[in-house]
């Protein structure tokens, strides 16, 4: 009998440390937007040098019709082959206004897919649409919730007929926007695949705090948060952005996040703002990676 549940014991212990095991091997995303494609015509080496370094697992990267196709080909081909995910980017206030827009950049995709080998194609689509810039935000706040939200689930429907993962950007204050008996910033999580939270301040106890709610709600409907922070220079306050800050202090502040929310399921990983600022920040640039 001794023996018996020595065996049931084991087992026990061998199960519950493979779980652990497990969860410390959770592989969490570490994104960034690539808001200039034509980054990739001057020197693409550079951009995929750059990935590589900061060990990007992800990258939305913007759709220019005017940028060939070919350009997109290899530099998707070439990504994914170093194992980096890639998304189309788009989105502007603009496109809550008519669905044009967004049909264009199906279209365009669509062709795109025509001419794109296996290991071209691109991961999902995602979103940046921030219709809190738009005028209608401001002189009819409820229409233009209603036009993004109508935007939003057209985008859904698209992406899903193709197969692709849609994910959209929304700023933290999105849960301070009442929707219904909810807010918008649920409504969004419902509605899309994953949400990139713009969570742009530059502590990570602050960090943290904003995005509380967005993870709690993303854990109701079985989605996934990426943190957004910000280093480009902006004129909304010194707390912001990391942009006054070096890259060790940052990697300090993400590996304190990272850390909080290791055990949160709906927790993804860190988002950074944005390729072409993080390359250039003013000489700032550090050798350190942000830590796991």
């Amino acid at each position: 009998m001794r023996k018996v549940v020595g065996i049931i014991t084991f087992l026990i212990v061998l199960v519950a440390g493979g779980v652990c095991l497990f969860a410390q091997e959770k592989q969490l995303v570490r994104a960034t937007w690539l808001w200039n494609p034509w980054l990739l015509v001057e020197n693409e080496d550079r951009v995929l040098s750059f990935l590589e370094k900061k060990q990007i697992s992800d990258v939305y990267v913007q759709i220019d019709v005017e940028v060939p196709v070919d350009t997109y080909r290899q530099f998707v081909r070439r990504a994914t082959e170093k194992g980096i995910r890639v998304y189309a980017l788009d989105g502007a206030p603009n496109w809550i206004e008519n669905g044009e827009e967004l049909e264009r950049l199906f279209r365009w995709f669509d062709q795109y897919e025509s001419v794109a080998e296996k290991n071209e194609k691109f991961f999902g689509v995602h979103l940046d649409v921030e219709p809190y810039l738009h005028a209608w935000w401001r002189t009819n706040e409820k229409e233009a919730v209603a036009s993004y939200q109508t935007l939003l689930q057209r985008a859904h429907e698209l992406a899903k007929e193709r197969s692709l993962r849609f994910e959209v950007d929304i700023p933290f204050w999105f849960d301070e926007v009442s929707y219904g008996s909810t807010n918008l910033a649920e409504w969004v999580i419902a509605h899309a695949d994953g949400v990139t939270i713009m969570a742009y301040r530059d502590e990570a106890e602050k960090i943290i705090n904003i995005v509380k709610k967005e993870m709690q709600i993303a854990k109701k409907y079985e989605k996934q948060i990426v943190v957004g922070v910000e280093t480009g220079q902006v004129d909304e306050g010194d707390s912001v952005s990391f942009f006054e800050e070096d890259e060790a202090y940052m990697n300090e502040q993400l590996a304190i996040v990272q850390k909080y929310y290791a055990r949160t399921k709906s927790f993804a990983g860190i988002a950074v703002h944005h390729v072409e600022q993080w390359m250039n920040r003013n000489g700032k640039t550090s050798e350190g990676e942000m830590d796991e």
